[in-house]
């Protein structure tokens, strides 16, 4: 059977509770990241052939290299945006574990993420790094599939040969392989359930926290789909907002209106999101992957592209979508819908499809779609797991995690309480230090005091003594001065002999 090691944050068969996705981050800071390295592990499950998940933080050590060789055929890599500055470290660790495999390894999807103007130029930075990276990669595979056009020529732009970069789009596109979901027809009114998605770092694009106020306002059943890890820290632990007064117009905090009736969701597993997606009428918003997981659920979505990460998908897919930085904030989401057009999206599905199936044939690797059942095994076993749905904005009530906040309280407070002990510590070795330097200061200052009055003493006894020097010089020009002028007289007349 041949083992085919994959990085994901999460086995989709793995059953984990709120607190674990928090505490072991099993989400990489983004559940959209479980929706991609779920449909690549679907994709993967091809008869005997066994996919295993590696987490998504990075052993780069040899004893770990020497494993995977040891016991894996493949090392399938599934990325986003990870040509981008904040990920560079993440990056060279990654480098510093291929280059020590001996085992073919295949990067699914990767993408470099610039502005919207595809300007590369800002990238220069991690140059040496994706260079280092990429070629890893290529001496280990036959090519690197990448997420569009953008992502290609920055390669092409770094020298690597266009034959080796197959633009593949992002696999959890291809969720239901080649095959999409057809896309519901709805009819927005005042009552209609709305899907929204927000990313903090769009905020200097557009005035996303405008439009979702606008949102709310006209379309009461409306619900926030949030995504990182700092978001579920949120709705599982809350904050003071409420009490302190404090606002923001970013849904970030619990002071704000979403949060106080209860409109934001965080979803754990890709599985229970689309289900949950389904029930919705309209989604949209500038999460790339919160508005595939509306389209997978066959529920009309329209991305507000705000980089190139996201625009660079939705042109590969056809995904509807609209410019951020062109919409104002009171813009209905009746008018984005209405706008939109799904057709060349299903109808171009088949074609990359095909496109994504040449590049694992191409890197030797089967998939279920090809050569197994089209994944019904994979959906049914996932069919029966009690997967957890969509972490809400907790009440206070007991909810069956209270064991957990206690246990967890506590070790922050053991944990805080050991660093006040280090850094009580640490003050009491710098008061040590300090006063020890005061004692030097105090010593030195008593030494240059003397020296000082030492000099001074000095300066008075040159003093006396060049007075006694201009004494002495005085007398003697008294005394030999009237010889020196008879002298002086006697040879400034000619003919006179001393």
């Amino acid at each position: 059977m041949k083992r085919i090691l994959i990085r994901s944050g999460k086995s989709p068969f793995r059953v984990a509770t709120p607190t674990e996705f928090m505490h072991q981050d099993l989400i990489g800071t983004n559940t959209g990241n479980l929706l991609f390295s779920d449909s690549a592990h679907k994709m993967l499950s091809a008869p005997d052939t066994e996919v295993v998940s590696n987490g998504i933080r990075t052993d780069p050590s040899a004893r770990r290299a020497a494993e995977i060789n040891e016991q894996y055929d493949a090392f399938v890599v599934p990325l986003a945006n990870a040509f981008r500055p904040t990920f560079q470290a993440s990056l060279d660790r990654l480098s510093t574990l291929v280059e020590q495999l001996t085992i073919p390894v295949v990067v699914f999807g990767v993408g470099a993420q610039t502005g919207d103007d595809y300007d590369t130029e800002q990238l220069r930075p991690l140059n040496a790094s994706v260079r280092r990276f990429i070629s890893a990669v290529l001496d280990r595979s036959a090519s690197i599939g990448v997420r569009g056009e953008l992502t290609a020529r920055y390669l092409t732009g770094l020298g690597f040969p266009a034959d080796r970069i197959d633009i593949i789009g992002c696999p959890s596109m291809f969720l239901h392989g080649d095959t999409f979901p057809d896309i519901r027809p709805v009819e927005l009114t005042g009552s209609s359930r709305l899907a929204l998605n927000l990313s903090p770092n769009a905020i200097p694009v557009g005035d996303i926290s405008g439009l979702a106020r606008h949102a709310w306002e006209r379309y009461p059943d409306l619900l926030y789909y949030a995504q990182n890890l700092v978001d579920a820290e949120l709705l599982f632990w809350g904050d003071l907002t409420p009490e302190t007064g404090i606002e923001k117009p970013f849904p970030l905090q619990l002071s704000h209106e979403l949060l106080r009736e209860n409109k934001v969701r965080m979803p754990l597993d890709p599985a229970t999101w689309i289900d949950e997606l389904r029930g919705r009428d309209f989604a949209y918003g500038t999460r790339i992957h919160g508005n595939i997981a509306a389209l997978l659920a066959g529920t009309p979505s329209v991305v507000l592209t705000h980089d190139s990460r996201t625009l660079e998908l939705c042109r590969y897919f056809d995904i509807p979508h609209v410019p951020l930085a062109t919409l104002a904030a009171d813009t209905d989401p009746r008018d984005l819908y209405e706008a939109a057009d799904y057709s060349p999206m299903i109808k171009n599905h088949g074609e990359r499809f095909e496109r994504i199936v040449s590049f694992l044939d191409r890197n030797d690797l089967r998939n279920t779609y090809s050569h197994g059942d089209g994944g019904a095994a994979f959906d049914a076993r996932l069919a029966a797991l009690d997967l957890p749905a969509s972490m809400p904005v907790w009440d206070g009530s007991d909810d069956g995690h209270m064991r957990y906040r206690v246990s967890r309280l506590r070790e922050r407070i053991a944990v805080a309480n050991t660093r006040i002990d280090k850094r009580v510590q640490e003050n009491k070795e710098l008061r040590t230090r300090l006063a020890a330097a005061e004692k030097r200061t105090k010593e030195t200052s008593l030494k240059l005091a003397e020296a000082r009055k030492e000099l001074a003493a000095t300066h008075k006894r040159l003093a006396a003594l060049e007075r006694r020097i201009g004494g002495i010089e005085k007398r003697a020009m008294v005394r030999i001065g009237p010889a020196v002028r008879r002298r002086v007289r006697r040879l400034s007349k000619p003919g006179e002999k001393g």
